[in-house]
């Protein structure tokens, strides 16, 4: 069992709950998955849309969960007995912990666990794009000066936030947590929980624009994430963005100093030169009035402009700069977000680049950009998959064909699209750029798979709705077989 993040005890004080469990008692930290729980972690039920994790209950008891956190009139109203035949006299009332509404509990374990962190410097990261693997950057370059606990995965919502906070170590070094949107009000939530003492927003692009009434009211939204600022705080922010001012007045209206960064030369941190590759990047910067150069392992120019908000972050919280910069040069990128996997046809390796997670405008035109940087001498063609990015409301198709530019700009050669709206990037494309064009990934699946060749690089990428990730999968089986 890992080491205890709580005991049950102070489980009981955050939540105000009840429970005839020893107060002494371990609890390693916290999920609300019964499939991923771990001996002695608390299992928290909470009620969701489609799912009751009350129902879920006797499996995270089975699976040696040091509690479960449940609501008063548990196990009523849920559909316990009739899944799993245990009577509401099977469950161990010393392992439950009642109380009145599981998310507030959750929100209350969350806010106790940031309260109760004396020293540690804490990070919050927002954006249109870019917030996971800035995060990602993040952990790996502070690792290099103390202990460091940040958001999994893409926990940055209503529940991941909080529980990322919830599993916190008291005795950290440093937090990071990221923070996403897509309607107004969410971050000023969030913020106000993690209360960061450095705000970070990577860009503002037209992302969840479905949602609002123009770019300016999501550059608000992401503004947010400064309600929450320690006194004293620090706002880094993209000079290079066009809502750069808008951004830096709503900081300096919650009282943060401001650190810009980019390759404008009014940047406090500015990218002086970069040397843009397929496996990553070398670059130059001027970092608060220091030199650095240092190599980044993920390829990317937006990532390379990442980078220098980490930098300028942990440079800020105290971090061994030289250091810090060193560590990059070991930035991988993230499951769904740039992954590469190397498979071997007869006659030559294929490469799939995996973008699968999500997609909008900006990350997209990124992506293509990426892979524009592949030397033909390495991959003869290279081929773009692409899903339809969702939530762009009635600037949709428009947005959608205007990708067409970045296609040409990245010399990708073919071009495979499903979706409704990405029909119209599709045919917006010159007739040698079209692969195929289908409804749905699924229906996409056949024509891609007896399309691929030796010596293509194919990358994949549209909004988790789109369901590209079974087409990357799918062209792993079919080039291992």
């Amino acid at each position: 069992m890992a080491d205890p993040v709580w005991t049950l005890g102070e489980v009981i004080s955050a939540t105000g709950g009840r429970c005839e469990g020893d107060p002494a008692a371990p609890i390693s930290g916290f999920s609300i998955d019964s499939r991923a729980i771990q001996p002695g972690e608390g299992f928290i039920a909470i009620r969701g849309h489609n799912r009751d994790g009350h129902d879920f209950v006797p499996k995270a008891l089975t699976a040696e969960a040091g509690c479960a956190v449940v609501e008063e009139t548990f196990p009523a109203g849920t559909s316990i007995e009739a899944q799993t035949g245990d009577a509401p006299s099977d469950f161990d009332e010393t392992r439950l912990v009642r109380v009145r509404d599981t998310f507030d509990a959750l929100n209350d374990l969350g806010r106790a666990g940031r309260d109760r962190t004396e020293h540690a410097v804490v990070i919050g990261v927002t954006g249109s794009a870019g917030k996971t693997g800035t995060k990602e950057a993040l952990r790996v370059a502070l690792s290099s000066s103390g202990s460091v606990h940040a958001s999994a995965k893409s926990f940055n919502n209503h529940w991941g936030v909080p529980l990322t906070l919830a599993n916190m170590p008291r005795d950290i070094d440093y937090g990071v947590f990221e923070m996403g949107m897509n309607h107004a009000g969410e971050i000023s939530a969030l913020t106000r929980l993690v209360r960061p003492h450095i705000a970070i927003i990577t860009t503002v692009e037209p992302v969840h624009i479905e949602f609002f009434n123009s770019v300016e009211e999501i550059a608000d939204a992401k503004a947010e994430i400064f309600e929450g600022l320690e006194p004293g705080g620090a706002a880094i922010l993209n000079r290079d963005n066009p809502h750069f001012e808008r951004l830096a007045a709503a900081a300096r209206g919650q009282g943060a100093e401001i650190f810009s960064f980019g390759e404008d030369e009014r940047s406090r941190v500015r990218l002086i030169n970069y040397d843009l590759t397929p496996e990553g990047s070398v670059v130059t910067s001027d970092l608060l009035g220091e030199m650095l150069t240092y190599r980044v392992g993920a390829p990317g120019r937006h990532v390379v402009q990442n980078t220098l908000a980490v930098l300028a972050a942990a440079k800020l919280a105290g971090a061994d700069l030289d250091a810090a910069a060193e560590a990059l040069g070991a930035v991988q990128a993230p499951a769904g977000r740039g992954q590469r996997f190397v498979t071997s046809m007869e006659r030559g390796p294929v490469c799939i680049v995996d973008e699968s997670y999500n997609a909008n405008p900006a990350s997209v035109r990124a992506a293509l950009a990426t892979l524009g940087l592949t030397p033909r001498s390495e991959y003869k063609r290279r081929i773009a998959v692409l899903g339809d990015m969702l939530e762009l409301g009635e600037e949709s198709r428009r947005l959608h064909r205007e990708l067409a530019e970045a296609v040409d700009a990245a010399g990708i050669d073919v071009v495979f699209a499903c979706g409704a709206d990405m029909a119209s990037l599709f045919e917006a494309l010159p007739h040698n750029r079209k692969g195929a064009y289908a409804e749905t990934s699924e229906a996409l699946a056949p024509s891609l798979l007896s399309s691929v060749q030796p010596g293509d690089i194919v990358m994949v990428k549209g909004s988790l709705g789109s369901r590209m990730a079974p087409l990357v999968e799918g062209l792993k089986r079919a080039l291992e077989d």
